[in-house]
Order: structure tokens, then sequence, then C-alpha cells
């Protein structure tokens, strides 16, 4: 099954302040209090007054990112991360092959990556979405890793995250489901 992501993750408080206003802003609520903020043409239009430019090439540490991460889209999140930490997500999977990049800003500037891997060897913890979800602040839990204790996987792309946010829906909302179907 294929996997895709392009999204802000952050605080939850945080991003609902910088994106209260926006028209293309939906929030996915993810676990302790993060949110996610999916990444669409319409939305990098609307933050940055430009339609957004994507990598001609394939994924590598040169060019980690589908998205071409533009000045103004940058210096946007590094204004955002003023008030907290504030990563970029990427990952595209399917058929076995894929790759996962990062970034996070903090105080107003790149702090971290972007971190890019299409391998997937190293332990968990270093691969970069999850490096980029301890930097902002992830905490162990239950999960196997920050990406599934935050909720990252109970989407499998774009749509289904605008959905999620459509809907009002949390993370707890899959799990509570879960432990219902288990109990009938």
């Amino acid at each position: 099954m294929a996997y895709q992501l392009s999204a802000v993750v952050a605080d939850a408080d945080l991003l609902r302040e910088h994106t209260a206003e926006l028209d293309h802003a939906v929030l996915g609520e993810l676990r302790q209090d993060f949110a996610l903020l999916p990444v669409t043409p319409q939305l990098v239009a609307e933050l940055t007054g430009s339609l957004p430019d994507y990598a001609a090439d394939d994924r590598s540490a040169e060019q980690p990112f589908d998205l071409v991460l533009s000045p103004p889209l940058a210096e946007l999140l590094a204004v955002w991360s003023r008030t907290g930490p504030v990563a970029y997500l990427e990952a595209e999977f399917g058929g076995g092959t894929g790759y996962q990049s990062a970034a996070v800003w903090l105080g107003g500037a790149l702090s971290w990556g972007p971190r890019f891997d299409d391998v997937l060897e190293a332990p968990r913890e270093e691969w970069p979405i999850n490096s980029a979800l301890i930097r902002l602040g992830v905490e162990r839990g239950a999960w196997i890793d920050p990406f599934a204790e935050l909720g990252l996987h109970l989407e499998r792309n774009t749509a289904g995250w605008l959905a999620h946010g459509r809907r009002r829906l949390s993370a707890d909302h899959w799990d509570d489901l879960i432990e219902q179907w288990e109990n009938q």
C-alpha cells in the first residue's frame, strides 16, 4: 500500500495561531497536542503568493524534498518557529521503495536538516522524520516510534489528511474505534 506525506508538523496551538485566517489551511489533530498541516499547491500559493515548484529529479541528499522550499516558504516557516519548533516532513513509499525527508526550524532559523534517507537502515530514531519529531519534543509512548506515536500512520496521503482535518478527527478517534471493535 502506498504512502505519501507532505506536511508541516508543530504544536497544535502554534499552527492554529498562524493558519487561522488562511482559506486553504486544514489542520489534522495528532497525539501529544501536535497538529499536521497538509501542504497542498493551493496552500503554498496562499502562503507565498506564488505557485509551488517541484523537483524534476529524484530525491537525494542534495534535493531532499519533492516540494522546492522557496525562500518565501522557508522564511515563513522560520517566522512561525519563533514561537516553537516547526518541521516540514515529506515521505513517499510504494512497492517497498521510497524516501523520507525532514527539516526543523526553531527560534526563527533552520535548526536541523534537511535530512534525506531512501534506505532506512539506521535505527528508527535516526530516520529523518523520527529525528525531526524528537526535535519538536515528541515524547516516547506506547507506539514503536515517534511517527506512530503521533499517529502519522493513520492516513495514507494528503487527501486523507485533508479529510481527517475537515472531519475534525483526532488520532485518538482511530484508537477508540479499534478498542470498540476489539470489545465486540
